[in-house]
């Protein structure tokens, strides 16, 4: 079992930034495949950044490229989200996932159903 537990979300001016974090317990982090998603109200959870279990690979979605950074510190169990240049569309839930035995796996998982473990999620308002 592998618990995820989101924080940094809030409420932020569009323009703004903030930094998600996502701390992961139960088993060995530098083997778990890492991902971020959100879920909009009235819109199915949609996949935001993913990095592989080393943090050498990391993928983005087009909506978010250039403005999301997704990094891991896995001494600190720890995979974080900085986002910049926020905007009302970037409103949404955050979610952080992880998958099992990707150790050695040289891609990001984009597929929700890939992961196995999901956090409770971390709230992102942006107001205009």
């Amino acid at each position: 079992q592998v618990q995820l537990v989101e924080s940094g979300g809030g409420l932020v001016q569009a323009g703004g930034s903030l930094k998600l974090s996502c701390a992961a317990s139960g088993r060995t982090f530098s083997s778990l495949a890492m991902g971020w998603f959100r879920q909009a109200p009235g819109k199915e959870r949609d996949f935001v950044a993913g990095i592989n279990w080393s943090g050498a690979i990391t993928g983005y979605a087009d909506s978010v490229k250039g403005r999301f950074t997704i990094s891991r510190d896995n001494a600190q169990n720890t995979v974080y989200l900085q986002m910049n240049s926020l905007d009302s569309e970037d409103t949404a839930v955050y979610y952080c996932a992880a998958k099992e035995t990707a150790f050695g796996l040289w891609s990001v998982v984009k597929e929700e159903y890939k992961y196995d473990y999901w956090g409770q999620g971390t709230q992102v308002t942006v107001s205009s």
